[in-house]
Protein backbone atom coordinates (compact mmCIF):
# COMPACT_ATOMS: atom_id res chain seq x y z
CA UNK A 1 0.00 0.00 0.00
CA UNK A 2 2.99 2.31 0.54
CA UNK A 3 3.87 2.26 -3.17
CA UNK A 4 0.26 2.98 -4.16
CA UNK A 5 -0.06 5.89 -1.74
CA UNK A 6 3.30 7.34 -2.79
CA UNK A 7 2.30 7.11 -6.44
CA UNK A 8 -1.07 8.77 -5.86
CA UNK A 9 0.65 11.62 -4.02
CA UNK A 10 3.04 12.16 -6.95
CA UNK A 11 0.32 12.69 -9.57
CA UNK A 12 0.03 16.39 -10.33
CA UNK A 13 -1.89 18.70 -12.63
CA UNK A 14 -0.86 19.22 -16.24
CA UNK A 15 1.58 22.04 -16.96
CA UNK A 16 -0.58 24.97 -18.10
CA UNK A 17 2.42 27.06 -19.21
CA UNK A 18 3.70 24.35 -21.57
CA UNK A 19 0.21 23.81 -22.96
CA UNK A 20 -0.20 27.53 -23.65
CA UNK A 21 3.11 27.63 -25.52
CA UNK A 22 2.20 24.52 -27.53
CA UNK A 23 -1.17 26.05 -28.44
CA UNK A 24 0.56 29.27 -29.49
CA UNK A 25 2.99 27.35 -31.70
CA UNK A 26 0.16 25.36 -33.28
CA UNK A 27 -1.52 28.64 -34.23
CA UNK A 28 1.72 29.83 -35.90
CA UNK A 29 2.13 26.76 -38.13
CA UNK A 30 1.29 26.95 -41.83
CA UNK A 31 -2.34 25.86 -41.62
CA UNK A 32 -5.66 27.29 -40.50
CA UNK A 33 -5.85 27.19 -36.70
CA UNK A 34 -7.36 23.93 -35.49
CA UNK A 35 -7.39 22.33 -38.93
CA UNK A 36 -5.48 19.24 -37.80
CA UNK A 37 -8.08 18.54 -35.16
CA UNK A 38 -7.19 15.78 -32.73
CA UNK A 39 -3.52 15.86 -33.77
CA UNK A 40 -3.32 19.41 -32.44
CA UNK A 41 -5.20 18.48 -29.27
CA UNK A 42 -2.81 15.59 -28.62
CA UNK A 43 0.30 17.72 -29.06
CA UNK A 44 -1.05 20.30 -26.61
CA UNK A 45 -2.02 17.59 -24.11
CA UNK A 46 1.44 16.03 -24.42
CA UNK A 47 2.97 19.39 -23.58
CA UNK A 48 0.89 19.51 -20.43
CA UNK A 49 1.91 15.97 -19.51
CA UNK A 50 5.65 16.31 -20.10
CA UNK A 51 6.08 20.03 -19.42
CA UNK A 52 7.76 20.42 -22.83
CA UNK A 53 6.34 22.17 -25.88
CA UNK A 54 7.75 19.43 -28.10
CA UNK A 55 7.58 15.96 -26.54
CA UNK A 56 9.47 12.83 -27.51
CA UNK A 57 7.40 9.64 -27.80
CA UNK A 58 9.79 7.57 -29.87
CA UNK A 59 10.37 4.82 -27.28
CA UNK A 60 7.05 3.03 -27.20
CA UNK A 61 5.99 0.02 -25.15
CA UNK A 62 2.67 -1.78 -24.86
CA UNK A 63 2.18 -3.75 -21.65
CA UNK A 64 -0.02 -6.83 -21.96
CA UNK A 65 -1.19 -7.80 -18.49
CA UNK A 66 -2.40 -11.41 -18.25
CA UNK A 67 -4.64 -13.05 -15.67
CA UNK A 68 -7.37 -15.66 -15.35
CA UNK A 69 -10.90 -15.32 -13.99
CA UNK A 70 -12.74 -17.79 -11.80
CA UNK A 71 -16.08 -16.49 -13.05
CA UNK A 72 -15.44 -18.43 -16.27
CA UNK A 73 -16.86 -21.39 -14.33
CA UNK A 74 -20.28 -19.73 -14.74
CA UNK A 75 -20.22 -20.21 -18.54
CA UNK A 76 -19.78 -16.54 -19.43
CA UNK A 77 -17.14 -17.03 -22.15
CA UNK A 78 -17.10 -18.79 -25.51
CA UNK A 79 -13.50 -19.86 -24.89
CA UNK A 80 -12.02 -22.01 -22.09
CA UNK A 81 -9.53 -20.56 -19.62
CA UNK A 82 -6.75 -22.67 -21.20
CA UNK A 83 -6.64 -20.04 -23.93
CA UNK A 84 -5.05 -17.50 -21.58
CA UNK A 85 -1.66 -19.27 -21.22
CA UNK A 86 -1.83 -20.38 -24.85
CA UNK A 87 -2.16 -16.79 -25.99
CA UNK A 88 0.63 -15.69 -23.64
CA UNK A 89 2.85 -18.17 -25.50
CA UNK A 90 1.62 -16.73 -28.78
CA UNK A 91 2.57 -13.21 -27.65
CA UNK A 92 6.05 -14.37 -26.71
CA UNK A 93 6.46 -16.10 -30.07
CA UNK A 94 5.40 -12.96 -31.93
CA UNK A 95 2.35 -14.46 -33.63
CA UNK A 96 -0.53 -12.47 -32.19
CA UNK A 97 -2.23 -9.38 -33.60
CA UNK A 98 -0.57 -7.22 -30.95
CA UNK A 99 2.84 -8.40 -32.13
CA UNK A 100 2.08 -7.60 -35.77
CA UNK A 101 0.72 -4.14 -35.05
CA UNK A 102 3.46 -3.34 -32.53
CA UNK A 103 6.11 -4.18 -35.11
CA UNK A 104 4.26 -1.89 -37.49
CA UNK A 105 4.56 1.12 -35.17
CA UNK A 106 7.89 0.20 -33.56
CA UNK A 107 6.60 -0.59 -30.08
CA UNK A 108 7.99 -3.17 -27.67
CA UNK A 109 5.56 -5.78 -26.35
CA UNK A 110 5.93 -6.48 -22.64
CA UNK A 111 3.94 -9.48 -21.38
CA UNK A 112 3.30 -9.63 -17.63
CA UNK A 113 1.86 -12.61 -15.77
CA UNK A 114 -0.16 -11.04 -12.96
CA UNK A 115 -2.53 -13.92 -12.39
CA UNK A 116 -2.51 -16.69 -15.01
CA UNK A 117 -3.98 -19.83 -13.44
CA UNK A 118 -1.11 -22.11 -14.45
CA UNK A 119 2.65 -21.59 -14.09
CA UNK A 120 4.28 -19.71 -16.97
CA UNK A 121 7.82 -20.97 -17.44
CA UNK A 122 9.21 -18.51 -19.95
CA UNK A 123 11.93 -15.98 -19.30
CA UNK A 124 10.36 -13.66 -21.88
CA UNK A 125 7.32 -13.19 -19.65
CA UNK A 126 7.61 -10.79 -16.73
CA UNK A 127 6.55 -12.90 -13.75
CA UNK A 128 4.60 -10.86 -11.18
CA UNK A 129 1.93 -13.38 -10.27
CA UNK A 130 -0.18 -12.19 -7.35
CA UNK A 131 -2.23 -15.40 -7.32
CA UNK A 132 -3.20 -18.13 -9.80
CA UNK A 133 -6.33 -16.51 -11.13
CA UNK A 134 -9.20 -14.87 -9.30
CA UNK A 135 -11.89 -16.76 -7.43
CA UNK A 136 -15.34 -17.12 -8.98
CA UNK A 137 -16.94 -13.84 -7.92
CA UNK A 138 -20.39 -15.30 -8.50
CA UNK A 139 -19.78 -17.26 -5.29
CA UNK A 140 -17.04 -15.40 -3.37
CA UNK A 141 -14.82 -12.34 -3.60
CA UNK A 142 -12.54 -12.36 -6.63
CA UNK A 143 -9.55 -11.61 -4.38
CA UNK A 144 -8.66 -10.14 -1.01
CA UNK A 145 -8.20 -6.41 -0.58
CA UNK A 146 -4.48 -7.00 -0.06
CA UNK A 147 -4.26 -8.91 -3.35
CA UNK A 148 -6.09 -6.11 -5.15
CA UNK A 149 -3.59 -3.56 -3.86
CA UNK A 150 -0.69 -5.83 -4.78
CA UNK A 151 -2.01 -6.22 -8.35
CA UNK A 152 -2.32 -2.44 -8.71
CA UNK A 153 1.22 -2.05 -7.42
CA UNK A 154 2.46 -4.57 -9.99
CA UNK A 155 1.30 -2.15 -12.67
CA UNK A 156 3.04 0.75 -10.95
CA UNK A 157 6.28 -1.23 -10.67
CA UNK A 158 6.20 -2.22 -14.35
CA UNK A 159 5.55 1.39 -15.40
CA UNK A 160 8.47 2.60 -13.31
CA UNK A 161 10.81 -0.04 -14.69
CA UNK A 162 9.93 0.75 -18.31
CA UNK A 163 10.23 4.49 -17.80
CA UNK A 164 13.56 4.03 -16.01
CA UNK A 165 14.72 2.16 -19.12
CA UNK A 166 13.74 5.02 -21.42
CA UNK A 167 10.13 4.38 -22.41
CA UNK A 168 8.34 7.68 -23.05
CA UNK A 169 4.98 6.43 -24.35
CA UNK A 170 3.13 3.50 -22.79
CA UNK A 171 0.05 1.61 -23.93
CA UNK A 172 -2.25 -0.79 -22.12
CA UNK A 173 -3.03 -4.32 -23.27
CA UNK A 174 -4.70 -7.37 -21.75
CA UNK A 175 -5.18 -11.10 -21.91
CA UNK A 176 -7.58 -13.05 -19.74
CA UNK A 177 -10.51 -15.27 -20.68
CA UNK A 178 -13.56 -13.97 -18.81
CA UNK A 179 -12.26 -10.43 -18.44
CA UNK A 180 -15.16 -8.71 -20.20
CA UNK A 181 -17.40 -10.09 -17.46
CA UNK A 182 -15.15 -8.64 -14.77
CA UNK A 183 -14.80 -5.34 -16.64
CA UNK A 184 -18.57 -5.03 -16.96
CA UNK A 185 -18.97 -5.69 -13.25
CA UNK A 186 -16.35 -3.04 -12.45
CA UNK A 187 -18.11 -0.52 -14.69
CA UNK A 188 -21.52 -1.13 -13.16
CA UNK A 189 -20.19 -1.21 -9.60
CA UNK A 190 -18.16 1.99 -9.90
CA UNK A 191 -20.74 4.05 -11.78
CA UNK A 192 -24.10 2.70 -10.66
CA UNK A 193 -25.20 2.55 -14.29
CA UNK A 194 -27.94 0.05 -15.22
CA UNK A 195 -26.91 -3.20 -16.89
CA UNK A 196 -29.10 -2.70 -19.98
CA UNK A 197 -27.01 -1.99 -23.05
CA UNK A 198 -23.67 -2.11 -21.21
CA UNK A 199 -22.76 -5.81 -21.31
CA UNK A 200 -21.45 -7.18 -24.60
CA UNK A 201 -20.69 -10.51 -26.26
CA UNK A 202 -17.02 -10.57 -25.29
CA UNK A 203 -15.37 -13.48 -27.10
CA UNK A 204 -18.52 -14.12 -29.11
CA UNK A 205 -21.24 -15.65 -26.93
CA UNK A 206 -24.81 -15.93 -28.22
CA UNK A 207 -27.87 -13.98 -27.12
CA UNK A 208 -29.02 -16.56 -24.59
CA UNK A 209 -25.57 -16.71 -23.05
CA UNK A 210 -25.50 -12.90 -23.01
CA UNK A 211 -28.64 -12.85 -20.86
CA UNK A 212 -26.95 -15.31 -18.53
CA UNK A 213 -23.80 -13.19 -18.43
CA UNK A 214 -25.83 -10.12 -17.47
CA UNK A 215 -27.53 -12.08 -14.69
CA UNK A 216 -24.21 -13.38 -13.32
CA UNK A 217 -22.89 -9.81 -13.16
CA UNK A 218 -25.96 -8.21 -11.58
CA UNK A 219 -26.38 -11.05 -9.10
CA UNK A 220 -22.72 -10.75 -8.07
CA UNK A 221 -22.98 -7.00 -7.53
CA UNK A 222 -26.12 -7.50 -5.46
CA UNK A 223 -24.44 -10.27 -3.46
CA UNK A 224 -21.16 -8.45 -2.74
CA UNK A 225 -22.54 -4.88 -2.59
CA UNK A 226 -19.17 -3.30 -3.46
CA UNK A 227 -18.61 0.25 -2.28
CA UNK A 228 -18.61 2.46 -5.39
CA UNK A 229 -16.68 5.10 -3.47
CA UNK A 230 -13.87 2.61 -2.77
CA UNK A 231 -12.31 1.38 -6.04
CA UNK A 232 -10.14 -1.15 -4.23
CA UNK A 233 -13.24 -2.72 -2.66
CA UNK A 234 -14.77 -3.01 -6.15
CA UNK A 235 -11.61 -4.59 -7.57
CA UNK A 236 -11.35 -7.05 -4.70
CA UNK A 237 -14.96 -8.19 -5.00
CA UNK A 238 -15.59 -8.36 -8.77
CA UNK A 239 -12.32 -7.37 -10.43
CA UNK A 240 -9.50 -9.06 -12.27
CA UNK A 241 -5.81 -9.17 -11.46
CA UNK A 242 -4.73 -7.98 -14.90
CA UNK A 243 -7.36 -5.22 -14.86
CA UNK A 244 -6.10 -3.97 -11.50
CA UNK A 245 -2.53 -4.05 -12.82
CA UNK A 246 -3.57 -1.98 -15.83
CA UNK A 247 -4.96 0.61 -13.45
CA UNK A 248 -1.63 0.63 -11.67
CA UNK A 249 0.22 1.05 -14.95
CA UNK A 250 -1.81 4.18 -15.68
CA UNK A 251 -1.15 5.58 -12.20
CA UNK A 252 2.56 4.83 -12.48
CA UNK A 253 2.79 6.60 -15.83
CA UNK A 254 0.87 9.62 -14.54
CA UNK A 255 3.13 9.95 -11.50
CA UNK A 256 6.13 10.00 -13.83
CA UNK A 257 4.49 12.46 -16.28
CA UNK A 258 4.49 9.93 -19.12
CA UNK A 259 1.50 9.64 -21.47
CA UNK A 260 -0.35 6.32 -21.60
CA UNK A 261 -2.56 5.23 -24.50
CA UNK A 262 -5.64 3.33 -23.35
CA UNK A 263 -6.87 0.40 -25.44
CA UNK A 264 -10.39 -1.00 -25.38
CA UNK A 265 -12.94 -2.19 -22.85
CA UNK A 266 -10.66 -4.16 -20.52
CA UNK A 267 -8.00 -1.46 -20.51
CA UNK A 268 -10.79 1.05 -20.04
CA UNK A 269 -11.91 -0.73 -16.89
CA UNK A 270 -8.35 -0.50 -15.58
CA UNK A 271 -8.23 3.17 -16.51
CA UNK A 272 -11.55 3.73 -14.74
CA UNK A 273 -10.08 2.24 -11.57
CA UNK A 274 -7.10 4.60 -11.91
CA UNK A 275 -9.36 7.57 -12.55
CA UNK A 276 -11.41 6.83 -9.44
CA UNK A 277 -8.28 6.46 -7.30
CA UNK A 278 -6.79 9.66 -8.75
CA UNK A 279 -8.99 11.99 -10.81
CA UNK A 280 -5.81 13.81 -11.93
CA UNK A 281 -4.62 10.64 -13.66
CA UNK A 282 -7.34 11.05 -16.30
CA UNK A 283 -5.33 13.92 -17.80
CA UNK A 284 -2.47 11.55 -18.59
CA UNK A 285 -4.65 9.12 -20.54
CA UNK A 286 -5.07 9.16 -24.31
CA UNK A 287 -8.03 7.19 -25.64
CA UNK A 288 -7.10 5.17 -28.70
CA UNK A 289 -10.39 3.83 -30.04
CA UNK A 290 -13.94 2.98 -29.08
CA UNK A 291 -14.59 -0.75 -28.87
CA UNK A 292 -17.61 -2.62 -30.17
CA UNK A 293 -18.11 -3.68 -26.55
CA UNK A 294 -20.97 -1.37 -25.47
CA UNK A 295 -19.57 -0.66 -22.03
CA UNK A 296 -16.43 0.90 -23.45
CA UNK A 297 -18.18 4.03 -24.64
CA UNK A 298 -19.67 4.45 -21.17
CA UNK A 299 -16.20 4.18 -19.64
CA UNK A 300 -14.81 6.81 -22.01
CA UNK A 301 -17.71 9.09 -21.07
CA UNK A 302 -16.98 8.56 -17.37
CA UNK A 303 -13.30 9.42 -17.95
CA UNK A 304 -14.06 12.39 -20.20
CA UNK A 305 -11.92 10.95 -23.00
CA UNK A 306 -12.46 11.25 -26.75
CA UNK A 307 -11.29 8.29 -28.87
CA UNK A 308 -9.21 8.83 -31.99
CA UNK A 309 -10.27 5.74 -33.93
CA UNK A 310 -13.59 4.09 -34.80
CA UNK A 311 -12.64 0.71 -36.24
CA UNK A 312 -15.21 -1.83 -34.95
CA UNK A 313 -12.46 -3.57 -32.98
CA UNK A 314 -12.98 -5.72 -29.87
CA UNK A 315 -9.89 -7.93 -29.71
CA UNK A 316 -8.08 -6.28 -26.83
CA UNK A 317 -4.40 -7.17 -26.35
CA UNK A 318 -3.58 -3.47 -26.83
CA UNK A 319 -4.25 -3.60 -30.59
CA UNK A 320 -6.19 -0.34 -30.81
CA UNK A 321 -3.72 1.39 -28.51
CA UNK A 322 -0.65 0.58 -30.60
CA UNK A 323 -2.40 1.76 -33.76
CA UNK A 324 -3.08 5.05 -32.00
CA UNK A 325 0.55 5.27 -30.87
CA UNK A 326 1.45 6.05 -34.46
CA UNK A 327 -0.97 8.95 -34.44
CA UNK A 328 0.40 10.24 -31.15
CA UNK A 329 3.90 10.21 -32.61
CA UNK A 330 2.59 11.93 -35.75
CA UNK A 331 1.17 14.70 -33.55
CA UNK A 332 4.61 15.34 -32.07
CA UNK A 333 6.16 15.50 -35.53
CA UNK A 334 3.62 18.03 -36.75
CA UNK A 335 4.37 20.51 -33.97
CA UNK A 336 8.10 19.87 -34.27
CA UNK A 337 8.67 19.74 -38.02
CA UNK A 338 6.05 21.99 -39.62
CA UNK A 339 7.20 25.46 -40.58
CA UNK A 340 5.61 28.55 -39.09
CA UNK A 341 4.11 31.24 -41.34
CA UNK A 342 7.15 33.41 -40.69
CA UNK A 343 9.65 30.64 -41.44
CA UNK A 344 7.91 29.64 -44.67
CA UNK A 345 7.22 33.18 -45.85
CA UNK A 346 3.49 32.45 -46.08
CA UNK A 347 0.98 35.21 -45.42
CA UNK A 348 -1.18 34.67 -42.37
CA UNK A 349 -4.95 35.09 -42.19
CA UNK A 350 -5.97 38.73 -42.24
CA UNK A 351 -7.85 40.39 -39.42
Amino acid sequence: MDLLNKTLNNINQLCDAAMAKARERQDQLTKPAGSLGILEEISIKLAGITGKVISDVDKKAVVVMAGDHGVVDEGVSAFPREVTPQMVANFVNGGAAINVLSRHVGADVIVVDVGVAVPIDDASVVSRKVKSGTANFAKEQAMTREEAVKAIEVGIEVANELIDNGANLLATGDMGIGNTTSSSAILLALTGRPVDGLVGIGTGIGNGDLDHKRKVITDAISFHNPDRNDPIDVVAKVGGLEIAALGGLVLGAAARRVPVVIDGFISGAGALIAGCLSPLSKDYMIASHVSVEPGHRAILDELGLKPMLYMDMRLGEGTGAVLAMGMVEAATKVIKEMATFAEAGVSEKEG
